[in-house]
């Protein structure tokens, strides 16, 4: 079956909170007003098989909600991320930013061009994200950046 990648619309946004919930994330800051920073890869059948948000500060990005399911080919994962970088340089962001507990994302993320990065370089703004204090309250936690 051929997956699709789309942006997220408010129709979504309820099926996204579920969707993110099942897999442990939290929704914080999912709104009507932020879900078209999401993307969202479904089946041709228009099942959620994954997800990829977006946090904006100024010209800066948080990428959040990275959720696939089980099964999910590598190569869908990398045109998530293509399309968020696409989403990301059409809103006027000059970088994006994740965050992770998980050392083992490493080579995948850096395979995508991203860098680790201190605590002490992230954007100020970033620390008004409930996402991010949470993260830095995590231990072994990562911070990466991508330069668009």
């Amino acid at each position: 079956m051929q997956a699709v990648i789309r942006r997220a619309s408010k129709e979504d946004v309820e099926n996204v909170r579920e969707f993110l919930s099942r897999a442990g994330l939290g929704t914080d800051g999912l709104t009507d007003e932020t879900v078209d920073h999401f993307l969202l890869l479904e089946n041709e059948d228009g099942s959620l098989r994954g997800s990829l948000g977006m946090e904006g500060f100024g010209e800066d990005g948080l990428l959040r909600s990275l959720v696939v399911s089980p099964g999910q080919a590598d190569k869908e994962i990398f045109v998530l991320f293509d399309q968020m970088v696409q989403l990301a340089k059409e809103k006027g962001m000059r970088s994006l930013f994740l965050a992770t507990n998980k050392s083992v994302a490493l080579p995948f993320f850096e395979l995508m061009g991203f860098k680790r990065v201190e605590r002490e370089q992230l954007p100020s703004g970033f620390f008004q994200s409930e996402h991010i204090r949470h993260v830095l309250n995590v231990d072994n936690s990562l911070f990466l950046k991508f330069s668009l």
